[in-house]
């Protein structure tokens, strides 16, 4: 199993789901939340939303989302983590663009990086749905 401790900052990033269910609009519609994450550190490095009528983020949504996380740093990192079956194959090309490997994982072997980020997501749109937690 994966730890955060395995790794220096900015070695591999995770880009994830962070919502568990669509995020509903009034005027836009259903999205998703993809983020991207130091697996070092476990630091949201940026986010982007994309509609659920899309099966995985656009080309424009991954780039976006690769310049946010090498912001940071002004580096990318050699390896990015990403959930098997879940936009694997349209984030591959963007990285490899940037030299990073991309290695597909199970999510159950990911949560615990992104377990505690996804359940304060959780909790934030709960709160402002009115919803209680």
């Amino acid at each position: 199993m994966l730890h955060p401790n395995q790794f220096q900052i900015n070695e591999a990033w995770i880009a994830f789901q962070l919502n568990d269910a669509p995020i509903e609009t009034i005027k836009d519609g259903s999205f998703n939340c993809i983020a991207l994450m130091d697996a070092s550190s476990c630091l949201i490095l940026g986010n982007v939303f994309v509609t659920t009528a899309a099966s995985a983020p656009s080309p424009t949504d991954l780039q976006r989302l690769l310049k946010t996380g090498w912001e940071h740093k002004r580096q990318y990192p050699n390896t990015l983590f990403v959930p098997k079956g879940q936009f694997e194959a349209a984030v591959s090309g963007e990285a490899t663009r940037h030299g990073i490997s991309v290695i597909p994982m199970e999510e159950r072997q990911l949560l615990t990086f992104i377990g505690e980020a996804r359940q304060g997501f959780r909790e934030f749109v709960q709160r402002g749905s009115g919803r209680e937690a």
